[in-house]
Formats: structure tokens, C-alpha cells, sequence
């Protein structure tokens, strides 16, 4: 787009530092949290991930837009971001699976966003002083009146957002597209599922639900306000506890359902929130990281054994508040140590703080699908010995 056409925007953050650029997607004004994503693909999953919900994104690739937007590429129905932040935009893309624009798409979601700015100087910023409210607008474009609507909206912590992208209904998952998706060697992808998981829904990427049928489960998706008593009159072999926004520890419902959940002694599996979420129910607290993790190369393991995983979540849990006796840490984030994965001494239950379903991202972690499956399947022959 010529700039001669181009609509002028306004970057503030909390603390009045202030951008101008020029607009793309829609116009309007929009206020979230400015945090930034260090992944050079996958912009479009990044848009559509409901962890994402309440935030606004620095992209810090150069340049966004150059493969378009396509439905297979979702990772939920719409953009659950508030606005985004680039380098450069592509109005023109060049790729075979590209159905319409980036700009195009986000104007169609009514989702602001500003290019034109310095994005390396401003994620150096967000460095330094953390993850900070911010507002971008091309209707105001006066900087005082503009960060005094930043400084009127709540900050992320205690801030329960998991009511605004959980499922309003209860579903089976069922995607046709599943065989295309498929990628391990040696996961299952039976036609007759194996197993029945009920997965909570604090904010669900498809992709986790895509990765569970592929490995034989029935996926059964509910709202994150579901009884225990629901979720056990389906029988399930496994509990599955979703990724999500927001502060878990707002998520009090959640809480206590996992907890709940805890005496059925069903294998559950937690990734990212439902990590956080699962660590809360077993007596662990959580913290806000300043900055966050948000990238496709964080590594993670422990004793030696490390993989490179696809992450993007605000809080952690604080290892002092783990309660020795019942967990130990299966995975630290090797890049700053902090809890990226646990493991009950006891029971069949597991979570970890990155995404083994990638979307974008590598696969090094998908092994952990897998690992679920075989909890269920080791739970199911226990019960039928018991019987016998």
C-alpha cells in the first residue's frame, strides 16, 4: 500500500512511551497487554490461539503477511488477539494454500493493527521493563487521551479471560482433516478410537485436539465450568486439562474441578494452563513472569535429555510452593530454569508449561501424546486385573 494512502496509528504503553505508524486490519482503537513472539513462522496460529486472548502481539520477524491466511491454519473459529504489532506488512501474498490477505483477515475480525515501527527497539523495551499495557488506535491519535484509556484497563494478573474463549457447549471433536495433519511415524491414527478423553476447555488450540485423535482418543471437549460429576458420567479414560489466557489462578472453577478430578485417580494430562491449573489443585502456586515465554525454540528437559518446544504462556509455577511429598519437576525451561513440566510420584498425571502439539513449531515433544495414551492404556489393564 502507498504510504499517500496509508491511515496514521498510535502505539502508547503504560508508561507513555509512544510509536506512530500506519494502520492495517481494522481501524479503531484497542487496548491489551504488549507482550512479544520471537517465532520467524506461524503468524496465523499465533492470532487464532486463545492463549493469546487479551493481548496485543509484537511479531519480531521482519515482515508479517507473506503467506496469507487459510482456514486449515486456525487454531480456533477467529483472531482472539486484541491487536498486533509489525515490522512490515505483505498486502500481496505468494503461497498456494493462501485463501486471503493478513490485513484482509484482520480487518474482517475487526482486529487493529500498526506497522512502521521500530519492532526490535520496542521488544527490547518490553525487556527491560516486562510485559506492560498498551493501546493502539487510529482514532485517537491525541498521546495523553490515549494512555489514559491504557491505564484504565486491568492488568493481567487476577484477570480470568478463560470465560471468554472456553466452549459455550459440550462436543465430540471430529476433523476430517486429521489424516493431513499427521506427522509421527508412530502415532496410531486408528479409525476406531482406542480410548475416550474429556478434555476441559480453557481455551483449546485444535491442533492438542488433532494430536489426541491421531493417537487413537475419542475427544470429548467441555466447557471449563463442567461439573466432575459430567465429566465422570462419561467414563473417561483420561482427563485432559487445555492451554489457556490469563492469570490461572483466577481460574478458581478450574481449580477445584481439577482438583476433584484428582481423586477419580484417572491419568490426566495438563498443557500450559491446564499445567498451571493441575500445579493449583495439588497445593503449588503461581507467578508472573516478566516478560513471558512466547517462541517456537525454547529449550526444555532435564538430566540431560532436552528438546526444543513451542511456548507462549505469562505465569509459572513457583518451585518453592511444590509439594515434595506428590510431585516432582520432570522438565525445567533451560533458558531461565523455570518449571516447565511435572510429574505426580504416584499417579498416572503429567503436564507440561510449552505446547507438544506445535502448530506452529517443532515436534521434539510430541512423544508426550503418546505418554498419555499409554497411561490409559496401563490404567485400563490394572482395572481389568483388579476385576479378574
Amino acid at each position: 500500500m502507498p504510504l499517500s494512502d496509508a491511515i496514521p496509528a498510535l502505539l502508547v504503553l503504560a508508561d507513555g512511551t509512544t510509536y506512530r505508524g500506519w494502520s492495517f486490519g481494522a481501524t479503531g482503537t484497542t487496548i491489551g497487554e504488549v507482550v512479544f513472539n520471537t517465532g520467524m513462522t506461524g503468524y496465523q496460529e499465533v492470532l487464532t490461539d486463545p492463549s493469546y486472548c487479551g493481548q496485543i502481539v509484537v511479531f519480531t520477524y521482519p515482515e508479517l503477511g507473506n503467506t496469507g491466511v487459510n482456514p486449515d491454519d486456525e487454531e480456533s473459529t477467529k483472531p482472539q488477539i486484541r491487536g498486533t504489532i509489525a515490522r512490515n506488512i505483505c498486502y500481496q501474498p505468494s503461497n498456494w494454500r493462501s485463501t486471503q490477505s493478513f490485513p484482509d483477515y484482520l480487518k474482517q475480525h475487526q482486529i487493529p493493527g500498526i506497522y512502521g515501527i521500530d519492532t526490535r527497539a520496542l521488544t527490547r523495551k518490553i525487556r527491560a521493563v516486562g510485559a506492560i499495557n498498551g493501546g493502539i488506535s487510529t482514532a485517537i491519535l491525541d498521546e495523553a487521551e490515549l494512555l489514559e484509556q491504557v491505564l484504565a484497563a486491568p492488568n493481567m494478573t487476577g484477570l480470568n479471560l478463560v470465560r471468554e474463549v472456553t466452549t459455550s457447549e459440550i462436543y465430540e471433536w471430529s476433523d476430517p482433516t486429521t489424516p493431513v495433519w499427521e506427522f509421527s511415524p508412530d502415532a496410531t491414527a486408528n479409525s476406531q478410537p482406542s480410548f475416550t478423553v474429556v478434555a476441559l476447555d480453557f481455551g483449546v488450540k485444535r491442533n492438542i485436539l488433532r494430536r489426541l485423535a491421531s493417537h487413537g482418543c475419542r475427544v470429548i471437549v467441555v466447557p471449563a465450568n463442567t461439573s466432575p460429576e459430567v465429566i465422570l458420567n462419561y467414563n473417561p479414560d483420561g482427563i485432559f486439562l487445555s492451554n489457556g489466557p490469563g492469570d490461572p489462578a483466577a481460574v478458581i472453577e478450574g481449580i477445584a474441578t481439577a482438583k476433584a478430578l484428582l481423586e477419580s485417580q484417572k491419568p490426566i494430562f495438563g498443557i500450559c494452563m491446564g499445567h498451571q491449573i493441575l500445579g493449583h489443585a495439588l497445593g503449588a502456586e503461581t507467578f508472573k513472569l516478566k516478560f513471558g515465554h512466547r517462541g517456537l525454540n525454547q529449550p526444555a528437559g532435564l538430566q540431560q535429555r532436552v528438546e526444543i518446544t513451542s511456548q507462549n504462556h505469562s505465569f509459572a509455577i513457583d518451585p518453592d510452593s511444590l509439594p515434595a511429598a506428590l510431585l516432582e519437576i520432570s522438565h525445567l525451561n533451560l533458558n531461565d530454569r523455570t518449571v516447565a513440566g511435572l510429574r505426580h510420584k504416584s499417579l498416572p498425571i503429567f503436564s507440561v508449561q510449552y505446547h507438544p502439539e506445535a502448530s506452529p513449531g517443532p515436534h521434539d515433544a510430541d512423544y508426550l501424546f503418546a505418554q498419555f495414551v499409554q497411561a490409559m492404556g496401563d490404567a485400563r489393564q490394572a482395572a481389568i486385573a483388579k476385576v479378574s
